[in-house]
Parts: structure tokens; sequence; C-alpha cells
């Protein structure tokens, strides 16, 4: 028995941003202009209406696939509703579902860990059809009044970050499916980048809503890290990168994008590159490259995932 990708999906909110329009809306200091789109590639990025909410771009997502029939849904974001319930139960009364539902969360990784965590469960036979979906927001963590360089630079990941739905659907199969999946984390890493508000340690100071990140220090622990988590995949498995019909990367910059391919070896065919039009999508990076790269039912698809916190991961599947 396989978990198998039978659907993806995302939701792409019709307002868009671009990186110039992110400028003029920052009030105080921008060191110049088109700071943001010459060290990032990011030409244009999404943005939720204001009565948006992470559930309803999960929802728009989800819509456009097959669902009815999910015997569990894992609701898998950076961002999400409120502290409490789980956002998966608001996802779930929204789609009109009645099975079970959890939250999964780890940054950037969320849906990719969502996956992980649904194709377990296939396998032990706990359930047969799981609905993985994200919707992130992040867009509400932006600092748009900074008062110097250090504040801007300190919020600079904010202004790349995009609005979007994703979901994915996971069903049992006999003959194919995901055949490989390895992660990694260096927890020390936890406070380069971080989102502080809302929880206990900030419960309800507004200075603490606004995403915070260096990004620097952030790149450095990715090269500490190493790419053996991505290597190994290949070697494990005997097979080359040319095998595959997409190589999906999470997307930050492009100069780092580039970097990446390079050290792993990643022929620029095989990458389907995101970044300029969408932005930086947080968790549904990886079902969005999914839904924008050509790929047919047996073909085989990497999934490589790199999230705050710091986290990395790689799963191989035969679509």
């Amino acid at each position: 028995m396989k978990a198998r990708i039978t659907g993806v999906a995302t939701y792409l909110p019709p307002r868009t941003m671009t990186s110039a329009e992110v400028e003029r809306r920052i009030e105080g200091y921008v060191p110049h202009r088109g700071v943001i789109e010459r060290m990032t590639g990011i030409r244009s990025r999404h943005v939720a209406e204001d009565g948006q909410q992470a559930s309803d771009l999960a929802v728009e997502a989800a819509r456009r696939l097959d669902h009815a029939d999910a015997d569990l849904l894992i609701f898998a974001s950076a961002s999400q509703d409120m502290v409490e319930p789980a956002t998966a139960h608001i996802v779930a009364a929204k789609l009109g579902l009645s099975c079970p539902v959890f939250d999964v969360k780890n940054a950037c990784n969320s849906v990719l860990n969502g996956i992980q965590v649904a194709e377990a469960l296939i396998l032990t036979g706990a359930h047969r059809r799981v609905l993985v979906c994200s919707g992130e927001v992040p867009s509400r963590a932006v600092r748009w009044r900074v008062r110097n360089h250090a504040q801007f630079a300190e919020s600079f990941a904010g202004y790349t970050l995009s609005d979007t739905g994703g979901a994915v659907m996971l069903s049992a199969d006999d003959r194919r499916g995901i055949f490989y999946r390895d992660f990694t984390a260096d927890s020390t890493a936890w406070a380069v980048g971080t989102l502080p508000g809302g929880g206990s340690a900030h419960p309800r100071d507004p200075e603490y809503s606004y995403f915070r990140g260096d990004g620097r220090r952030l790149k450095e622990a990715f090269e500490l890290a190493g790419p053996d988590v991505f290597l190994n995949a290949l070697k494990r498995t005997g097979l080359r990168w040319e095998d595959f019909a997409l190589v999906a990367v999470h997307q930050v910059a492009l100069p780092y994008l580039d970097h990446l391919a390079v050290t792993l070896g990643i022929p620029a065919d095989r990458l389907v590159v995101s970044l300029p039009e969408h932005g930086n999508c947080a968790s549904t990076t990886l079902p969005l490259q999914l839904t924008l790269g050509g790929w047919r039912p047996g073909d085989m698809v990497a999934l490589l995932g790199l999230g705050g916190g710091i986290s990395t991961g790689v799963m191989l599947a035969e679509m």
C-alpha cells in the first residue's frame, strides 16, 4: 500500500501588489527604490481581501478538488484564523465535511509535513482519503511603518510574502505514490525568523504582531545544515534529478534558488520558478509549483522543503 497524490490545487487571490507598489506603501525608511525586486527577483505577490481569512484561502483551493469523500482533513499552514480552535475545524465547516480534523504547523514546511503525516496515516490503514490544505495570509504581519535601516532589514522578509491557498488530496493506492521521504531540523536557529505575537510569550502586545527576521543569518543556518538531506535522496534511490518531471523547491529569493540549484545540481528545465510572479507563498509554494508544472499520471516529482525554525525535508513521489 502507498499514499498517492491524486489531486493538487491552488487559489491565488486576484488582487496583486508589485514590489514597486510595496515600496511606495512603506512609510518612513526605504534604502532606495527597486531594492526589493533587485534583491529577491520578486515582481509581484498576491494579497487577500481584508475580509478573507486563512481558512477561506484553503477552502477556495480545496473546492477545486474532489474532496467530498475525504475521511480526514489536515490544515497545514504557518497562518491560522485564531489560536483556538484548530483552523481545520473552520475549514471543514465551510466545506461541509464531518470527518476528523487537526492542524499541522511548521512554518514554510507545514504542507510538506502535512503530507508526511497523511502518508503515515494512510500506510497504517487509519485513513484512505486525506485532504491536506493550507491558507497563508502573511500580509497581515507586514510592517508598513519603518523607522530606520535596521528595522527595514528586520522586516524585509515580510515584503516578499504572498497570500495564497493550497490543497493536496492523498489516497491509498496499491501501485504508486510516495516512495521516499526524509526530514531534518536544527532547532537552535528558531529565533532567526519569528512572528512572536499571539502566543504565551507575547499574547497581546501589537509590536510583536509583525514578522521579523535576519535573512543573512537564515541563509547561513541553511548552509550550515548542508545539502545532504536532498542529495541522500538520490543516493538512496539511485535516481537523478533528470528522472523527475519536475523538482519543486521552496523559494524565497532568486539568488538563493540559483545557489541551491547549482549546489544540488538540479537542471534548470526541471525547476518550476514561481517566485517572480507569485512571491514567497510560504507553505503553499510546493502545491503551487505542482499546479504550474507539467506532469502526468505516472510521472515522478520531487518536493524540496525549507522552513524557518529551521527545518528541511524532501519527498519523492510517483504521481
